[in-house]
């Protein structure tokens, strides 16, 4: 499994708007000169946060992007999902993977699935309130992952 720009620069913009103020909305302007990343991309990974429902979207002046909800309600696993698809570490573990016919003597499918568990384990318990925690100890509550 290899994260792709996309999923990486989607944490990247919901670990920005956790940082933000909760009751402003964000430019989109705004979240890529801090990010350093393309106002034309960010436009697109927000619409995507935005059709599943992890940010809200207000028009106008004063208008903007925010979060849905609290950063503690949102897990990188949920991020990443959305914009990566499965997050499997080896094809034969993918959702639409085809049923291998060696998977029950399979030694390799084990560590495998060891793997895919860690890494998914990990992925599901790190919210965006602790990323925001320590994008704040580390003295950057701005930062550019």
């Amino acid at each position: 499994m290899k994260i792709s720009t996309r999923g990486r620069y989607a944490l990247r913009l919901m670990l920005d708007l956790a940082l933000a103020d909760p009751e402003e909305y964000c430019s989109v302007k705004s979240i890529a000169a801090r990010q350093q990343i393309s106002e034309k991309y960010m436009e697109q990974i927000i619409s995507q946060l935005v059709k599943a429902g992890f940010v809200r979207s207000v028009r106008g002046a004063q208008g903007g992007y925010r979060l849905a909800y609290a950063p503690e309600k949102y897990t990188a696993g949920q991020i990443l999902r959305l914009t990566e698809g499965d997050l499997a570490t080896v094809a034969c573990l993918a959702q639409d993977a085809p049923e291998c016919p060696r998977a029950e003597q399979c030694a390799t499918r084990w560590l495998w699935e060891q793997m895919d568990d860690a890494v998914n384990d990990v992925l599901d318990r790190v919210t965006l309130a602790m990323l925001a925690e320590v994008s704040r100890q580390r003295g950057n509550p701005e930062c550019v992952l």
